[in-house]
């Protein structure tokens, strides 16, 4: 079942933000009361977990900032759409909320009047549909353990539970029935014991990641691709356009005169590309440079510059190929089709022998649609490779050498927070909250740096980066870090601040040290156009390579987690990864030695 991360942001009477804190605060304390046993150890928030069966995570913060007035936020990840879970949390938490919505402006726009009837006194008007409306959509966004639904985790997890207490005998002066036997023996009779408490076991298990949907987030990286790369060799296609309407006699020349962008691009960034003075971070993996993406075998690396060069003749070839056959082809299709069309047309109205003549002229003409589809193919064909040819060398040589240097230009003139200042009394509220569980809760708000180019790049370097986050992160993990649950950036304010949230385990600091030390790159990408962040080189590189002025930057950014609901607090992504693998290998009848060695190790 497909997941979502979405979140509500809301404005706050200025004088109304303590109130609304207070709510919040009062929500925790009964949620907490209301436990699923009536032991004082037994878990807590248990009317909030049957009343929203498809909730995963859930918080409510309030971000004060002296810039602006204060910011309501809800935050949740749930499984299915979102319209069943706004329904169910109108039924569980309804009232609680529709006073916090009291608490908050009365939007400008056309929601005015829908505010108005859910927050009138004494109203019953379903709020449902208001949060439904005030919805934001993530820029980026991660989904750890993806495709597991909640109750699908819980069930595994108690399936793991009930392994430790089958194969761990209550009487250790018993022999252990399970120790001395093969892997495929284990596995055998541990699903016969297993099987009758577990009657899911029989069936097989749910696709986490329908065929559809991984066609669907490739098709749409792919053509997030074509849609940069045809940006990007507009201004480039124009210029040539212009040489060869006033300079026709340099034909070739026209695209050598390109080349004159990229030498001075070269020589500005080659003298530039040292960070300033105080500004240089070490260098590690992570980062989004070719260095990451080398592997052992140096013949075969993207770092090779042989290999790098045979590679991108090899895909640029394609690329060129591929793009041309699309293009003509849809060109050919459509001029074909509406030629016939329009001869069709003329046909019935010129018809003088009735219609059923007509209409087999008509018919007649259609079945030779695709041998004049080839021949206009033919035709446009070369037209089309020149100037599919023509856009990528002018986006390359032009339009990317222009960017950087624009860029690199602005990076150098940024400012930033050397020693970002962090609230001591806040920060003690934020750290009595965490690490009372494997888990933790983080919310964060900055500013956005202004600027046509700072905002084209940023936008579309989220949008880029989410769509590759949803092709490359399949398998439950965000690469080699195995600590986030749900995570997602939100662009809030008319875009002019970025907000981010993100459930994930451990601690806060060995969380962002994990990031720091394996994507650097990915996060200065995500945060690198912020105010106050960094400094940054190319977009990508320095940045959060900077550990600890990027953590006092988040720290000073955050907000303290008031209202936080975990379905399962005590699961680590990689237990829940874990929990997967024992129940796959338990769903099947038997096991060939090797699979059931590689399922064994899970145990």
């Amino acid at each position: 079942m497909p997941q979502t991360i979405l979140s509500v942001v809301l404005e706050v009477a200025h004088e109304s933000g303590g109130r609304l804190s207070n709510l919040i605060e009062q929500l925790r304390l009964e949620e907490e009361a209301h436990r699923s046993g009536p032991n004082p150890d037994d878990e807590g928030y248990a009317r909030l977990k049957a009343g929203v069966p498809s909730l995963h995570f859930m918080s409510l913060s309030v971000f004060q900032d002296g810039r602006y007035d204060p910011m309501f936020v809800i935050e949740a990840n749930f499984d299915g759409p979102p319209g069943p879970f706004w329904a169910q949390m109108e039924a569980t938490l309804g009232s609680h909320l529709r006073s916090m919505l009291r608490c908050c402006k009365r939007p400008m726009d056309e929601d005015g009047a829908l505010y108005d009837a859910v927050t009138a006194p004494d109203s019953r008007y379903p709020i449902a549909h208001y949060f439904e409306r005030r919805t934001l959509i993530p820029s980026v966004f991660h989904q750890g353990n993806r495709g597991l639904t909640r109750d699908r985790v819980l069930q595994e997890g108690e399936l793991f539970k009930k392994t430790r207490v089958v194969l761990s005998p209550a009487n250790p002066d018993t022999p252990n029935p399970y120790r001395g036997i093969k892997a495929h023996e284990i596995h055998a009779k541990l699903r016969k014991a297993l099987l009758s408490q577990f009657p899911w076991l029989d069936q097989p298990a749910p696709k986490r990641i329908s065929v559809w949907e991984g066609i669907a987030d490739r098709l749409r990286l792919f053509a997030f691709l074509l849609a940069a790369l045809f940006v990007l060799s507009i201004p480039g296609l124009l210029l040539l356009v212009f040489l060869r309407a006033y300079y026709p006699e340099y034909g070739l020349g026209s695209l050598l005169a390109l080349l004159i962008a990229p030498l001075l691009a070269g020589i500005y960034i080659y003298k530039y590309r040292q960070a300033r003075r105080c500004e240089a971070a070490p260098t590690r993996s992570g980062g989004l440079t070719l260095s990451s993406l080398s592997t052992k075998n140096k013949a075969t690396s993207l770092a090779n510059p042989i290999t790098l060069a045979v590679t991108v003749i090899v895909y640029g070839a394609l690329l060129i190929g591929a793009l041309s056959f699309v293009i003509a082809a849809a060109m050919s299709i459509v001029y074909v089709v509406a030629e016939s069309f329009i001869q069709a047309v003329q046909t019935f109205r010129g018809a003088s022998d009735g219609f059923a003549s007509a209409f087999g002229r008509a018919l007649h003409s259609y079945t030779s649609l695709i041998p004049a589809m080839v021949q206009t193919f033919e035709q446009l064909w070369w037209p089309t490779v020149r100037a599919v040819f023509v856009g990528l060398y002018s986006a390359i040589v032009f339009s990317l050498p222009a960017i950087i240097v624009w860029l690199r230009w602005l990076e150098r003139r940024d400012t930033h927070h050397d020693n970002p200042p962090v609230d001591a009394r806040e920060l003690r509220k934020m750290t009595q909250r965490e690490d009372w569980i494997p888990q933790n809760h983080m919310g964060s708000i900055v500013v956005v740096k202004p600027g046509v180019l700072r905002m084209a790049l940023f936008r579309a370097g989220h949008l880029g980066l989410g769509l590759l986050l949803r092709v490359i992160a399949t398998d439950g993990y965000l690469g080699s870090m195995r600590t986030v649950h749900f995570a997602h950036w939100a662009f809030i304010n008319n875009a002019s601040r970025l907000m981010f949230f993100s459930n994930f385990d451990h601690s806060w600091d060995s969380y962002l040290d994990d990031f720091i030390e394996k994507a650097h790159g990915g996060l200065t990408l995500a945060w690198g156009s912020c105010i106050g962040f960094a400094p940054t080189r190319f977009l990508v590189l320095d940045g959060a390579s900077h550990g600890r002025q990027f953590k006092a930057w988040a720290r000073n950014s955050m907000a303290v987690s008031r209202f936080w609901f975990s379905a399962y607090k005590n699961y680590t992504v990689d237990q829940i990864e874990r929990n997967a693998r024992i129940a796959d290998g338990l769903r099947k009848a038997t096991l060939t030695p090797d699979e059931a060695h590689a399922w064994a190790r899970d145990l």
